[in-house]
């Protein structure tokens, strides 16, 4: 019989390092890196001693800003045995975006990489904190962070003012195994263990606290719905930043014993060869990644039938994408549906659900959960096949958006359910469809983009006197930013103007894809504007343009 358990992330590791000391854990095929559960159990507890030894403890928050690099996992379970909180920053954060995310979120250290594409994260960590230049490593005080201590580079290179790895791994040598087991007897399964910043229904960006209990469950009860067993392996090309990765990817992996393949970056080529060399059992994506990869021109060329099952969620799943994924990569997709403050899973398509409910719905609740469809005017359950916003309420809900008790009152009502701001329709089998959005959320990809914050920063650009931010439909993202702007008369600017002064400035997938000057906004009698409208009116306005719509 199925249960929650009450273990944290520190005793799931600890269980499996006994258990199966010699299995594969974490394997990284394109360059035949590999840990097993003993080894990587004795790596995370170094790197947890070292993190004590720099002032890290119960309660401090340290931000991880890498993609799936070998030691992002190392952080994260370091911290969780000492109680720490891991901080997950979105690898396409610019400036202002990490600025804000490292201020609100009080963080203590920061652990980086060099960058990723365009961003130099070396630069942009010393932009912010000049102070790393000018004081003792461990000692840095900075007025706008006053709890910013450390700053931690994953990887051997020195740079001033920051540690390394190896260093901290070398302090946590040094450092006595009865002080880790002290550390740890202070760390309990209802301990916020990570933050993930989420715009939520407002656009500001709010952290929400998860503690072991919601994801370590809710990886768990996903890998049951897959049927999952210490043979599976599962390839991980989703990010750790985003709950599909730390929660829906590794805490399955986590509290099955299963391996975890990793992709650093997703790259269709690694996916293909980490799945056909590793003979991967199931894989995840969002419906993009899917698409890259059956269309690679060597797809041909490798051996897929290892697979069985997956994941594809993070953007809504075109029916005709799922039948060839199964057809041509011989796994059973399902899909999860949930959002970050119900970590994430709220409902999920069993493995052995007809094609049918698989292709077409998101599934039925996670068990230890209540999902109701609630109709947003009278607040009560809406019947069967009538449409209302998804709420949620069980052991997966958040613990709360961080130092901010009036938004998470906001989004859970008093009965403790949770309201997504999705519309969606349960049928007679209890199984659910999202059918839209009461929130403006655009979903592009599998990220998750609020039109506010890009409203904000556009109303920065001289000449604009108004500007509405809205989902336009796209063939390969599900949906592409589109901004729609009424300029100061007399003003001229064009679509490039734009791009231009969001370039290097916002995180290059929020840059409006589509940008149209309009004289007006589709709005109701009462003067509110209408933003449903807008979606129609950016079809309406690429057909009068002659736009392609990609």
């Amino acid at each position: 019989m199925i249960q929650l358990s009450e273990r944290t992330l520190g005793d799931w590791l600890e269980h499996w390092a006994a258990v199966s000391p010699d299995k594969e854990y974490l394997v990284y095929s394109d360059r035949n890196l590999r840990f097993t559960w003993s080894q990587f159990n004795r790596r995370v507890d170094n790197m947890a001693k070292g993190l004590l030894a720099i002032g890290v403890t119960h309660g401090t928050h340290v931000g991880i800003w890498a993609k799936n690099v070998p030691d992002w996992l190392t952080f994260l379970y370091a911290c969780a045995k000492i109680g720490a909180v891991a901080v997950t920053v979105n690898t396409n954060y610019k400036q202002a975006e990490l600025e804000y995310l490292c201020e609100n979120s009080d963080m203590h250290t920061l652990c980086i990489v060099d960058g990723e594409r365009d961003s130099n994260f070396v630069e942009m960590t010393y932009k912010m904190l000049p102070e790393l230049k000018t004081f003792e490593r461990g000692h840095m005080k900075s007025k706008r962070f006053p709890y910013m201590r450390n700053v931690i580079y994953i990887g051997q290179e020195k740079y001033r003012g920051m540690y390394n790895t190896a260093e901290i791994l070398l302090l946590g040598n040094n450092i006595e195994d009865d002080v880790l087991a002290e550390a740890k007897k202070r760390v309990n399964c209802h301990d916020t263990v990570n933050m993930q910043y989420t715009s939520g229904t407002t656009g500001f960006p709010k952290g929400v606290m998860l503690t072991h209990y919601n994801i370590a469950n809710n990886g768990f009860l996903t890998g049951e719905h897959m049927k999952f067993t210490q043979d599976d392996k599962l390839c991980v090309c989703v990010p750790l930043f985003h709950c599909f990765g730390v929660v829906l990817a590794t805490m399955n992996c986590l509290t099955h014993g299963c391996t975890e393949v990793m992709v650093e970056r997703f790259d269709p080529l690694v996916v293909l060869a980490s799945v056909h060399k590793e003979r991967c059992t199931a894989l995840y994506g969002v419906p993009t990644m899917f698409i890259a990869e059956l269309n690679h021109p060597m797809f041909d060329m490798f051996d897929l039938s290892c697979l069985r099952t997956g994941i594809m969620a993070g953007s809504l799943c075109p029916v005709e994408l799922m039948k060839q994924v199964e057809e041509k990569m011989y796994m059973k997709v399902t899909s999860v549906y949930g959002l970050t403050e119900t970590s994430p899973g709220m409902t999920h398509s069993r493995i052995d659900d007809p094609a049918e409910v698989r292709f077409n719905t998101v599934g039925r609740d996670f068990e230890f959960t209540e999902v109701k469809v609630i109709d947003p005017e009278t607040g009560e359950e809406c019947p069967v096949g009538v449409q209302g916003e998804m709420c949620n309420r069980g052991y997966n809900n958040m613990k709360g958006y961080y130092k901010n008790p009036q938004a998470t009152a906001e989004v859970i009502d008093r009965h403790g359910f949770l309201h997504s701001g999705d519309l969606g329709v349960k049928d007679e089998h209890g199984n659910y469809r999202i059918t839209g959005r009461i929130k403006d959320m655009i979903i592009r990809g599998g990220e998750n983009i609020y039109p506010r914050e890009i409203e904000e920063f556009l109303y920065q650009m001289p000449g604009i006197k108004d500007v509405q931010v809205a989902g336009v439909p796209s063939k390969k993202y599900g949906e592409a930013v589109g901004a729609f702007i009424i300029l100061h008369e007399g003003c001229t600017m064009n679509e490039f103007d734009v791009r231009e002064f969001c370039e290097g400035k916002i995180a290059r997938y929020k840059i409006p894809k589509y940008i149209f000057f309009v004289k007006e906004f589709p709005m109701t009698g009462s003067g509110k504007i209408q933003k449903f409208k807008l979606k129609e009116l950016s079809l309406k306005l690429c057909a009068e343009q002659g736009i392609e719509i990609i």
